[in-house]
């Protein structure tokens, strides 16, 4: 009897921890990322395309994009494999680490490989070809970074992740500051744009190797085959998964830009309102950053997961869905005041983006489960026929509506991605039907809903109303318990024994 009590008292001292550990630094990401990064997005990138036009920048986002299609080809799904690996047996990093090195810079050469191909293909001109191998670089430096920092946060140490996560960021801020802002004489081109983004990627990962040296020692770079034909063969399924989520992301901007005879503009457009969901997407990354290793350790130590996914599902879809409402309402004021031309085009866009957000910040949880758990067979199937939904819908829509077309195609895809993969993990941990907590969630949406289009209809300021809406979401959140601040005060103030 005591030892029942005993072994019930250590199971729920875990859990607490896992969900104590996963508040902290959660918070701790979110004040280095809401700082830095909406700054990169609203205050360096937003201004450069303000300031060269929409059409030029819908040159430089189409080509972007274009890099971002490829890039499975320089990771072949090893970085989500080395963090859920590392998560889940440490000590292996020693023998990993200097081999996986050497095969990321024989993927770049497959990577670079597989760019010039598509270029001669797609018959691009000298300017977009120069752009492009700069931008494919970047990848390339993006991707080892990456890689970098799944060592260090499969190791747990989830702070100085953290900071390497904005260090690039901050980098480049300033290097673009100074070209936006204090440079007199000195064009500031998107090719110079794009070399800034290389040199911040550079110094992150000369950072991140120092920072890793001191755990793996010294570094004897061989190529041994053996390992890492066993390490491809278990990261193929991730590659897969990757390349597949990766075309149902950014084809679209591709498509456009091909599709269209103001292609380039029309890009631009898209690119204006996709720029609050790319810095909205900020904080699902976060999330997916924190669980993938919380969830692979506690899965491997055949701990309960439910509890960590109820949590972090509740912490992300509160602000995801006040988000979408302030979008629905204020979209047009939101434009207007972060751009200068294409507002009306472009608010009309944003409506059905943060509409997807609602889906993509859910798929940060469930998505990031079944991944942990190793169910790769099914997220890929989900994404096969995500991208075959999202390549027929573009092929229709876009001729038709333009940009617009495009993001009715990707809310309906993102919407079916996420239905799936809710009810695939329903059926791995057996959850029953919670009519109740289901109620609560529904009317707490439609009556935020209503509520907010009373503030709508105010005659204050959009900015006064926009605050009134995001203090009453929460406000309801907390009465309808779907954030219950005691249970997180209760989880922040256990300490484990």
């Amino acid at each position: 009897m005591t030892f029942g009590l005993l072994n019930i008292a250590a199971t729920f001292q875990v859990k607490t921890c896992m969900q104590r550990k996963f508040i902290t630094n959660l918070f701790f990401l979110l004040l280095a990322n809401v700082i830095v990064k909406p700054f990169w997005i609203f205050g360096i990138d937003r201004v450069f395309q303000n300031k060269i036009g929409a059409e030029e920048y819908g040159f430089y986002y189409a080509l972007f994009s274009f890099s971002i299609l490829l890039n499975i080809f320089l990771d072949l799904g090893i970085t989500n494999y080395n963090n859920r690996n590392i998560a889940q047996h440490g000590h292996m990093l020693q023998r990993y680490f200097s081999s996986i090195i050497v095969l990321k810079f024989l993927l770049g050469i497959v990577y670079f490989s597989i760019v010039l191909i598509a270029i001669f293909l797609l018959e691009y001109d000298e300017r977009y070809i120069q752009l492009l191998l700069i931008l494919c670089f970047n990848q390339f430096l993006l991707s080892f970074l990456l890689y970098l920092r799944s060592n260090i946060s499969g190791l747990q140490y989830f702070k100085t992740d953290s900071f390497l996560s904005v260090l690039d960021r901050v980098t480049v801020i300033i290097i673009c500051g100074y070209f936006l802002w204090i440079a007199t004489g000195v064009v500031f081109t998107v090719e110079l744009f794009a070399l800034a983004q290389t040199a911040a990627y550079f110094f992150s990962c000369i950072v991140a190797l120092v920072i890793l040296k001191g755990r793996v020692g010294r570094l004897k770079f061989r190529l041994n085959l053996p390992l890492l034909r066993i390490i491809l063969k278990q990261s193929l399924p991730f590659a897969l998964l990757v390349l597949l989520m990766s075309f149902y992301y950014r084809v679209d901007s591709v498509m456009i830009e091909r599709m269209l005879p103001d292609g380039d503009f029309q890009t631009g457009i898209y690119a204006q309102a996709y720029r609050l969901l790319d810095a909205t997407n900020m904080l699902g990354f976060l999330f997916a950053g924190l669980l993938l290793p919380m969830f692979s350790k506690m899965i491997s130590t055949k701990k309960d997961t439910t509890p960590l996914i109820k949590l972090s599902f509740n912490l992300i879809v509160v602000p995801s869905f006040i988000l979408f409402i302030l979008c629905y309402y204020y979209g047009y004021n939101i434009m207007s005041w972060l751009y200068t031309e294409n507002v009306n085009e472009a608010a009309e866009i944003l409506i059905l983006l943060m509409g997807t957000f609602v889906a993509v910040a859910s798929t940060y949880i469930f998505g990031t489960f079944l991944t942990a758990n190793g169910s790769l067979k099914q997220l890929n199937i989900i994404a096969l026929v995500g991208l075959g939904i999202n390549l027929v819908l573009n092929n229709f829509l876009i001729p038709i509506y333009g940009p617009y077309g495009a993001a009715i195609a990707t809310f309906i895809t993102q919407l079916f991605v996420i239905s799936s993969q809710i009810l695939i993990v329903k059926r791995l941990l057996k959850w029953t039907f919670n009519f109740n907590y289901l109620l609560r969630l529904s009317i707490f949406s439609l009556l935020l809903l209503a509520m907010s289009y009373l503030f709508y209809q105010m005659s204050n300021t959009w900015i006064i109303k926009s605050l009134l809406t995001i203090i009453l979401g929460f406000t309801m959140a907390i009465i309808f318990r779907i954030i219950e601040p005691q249970n997180m005060i209760r989880i922040l103030k256990n300490k484990e024994q």
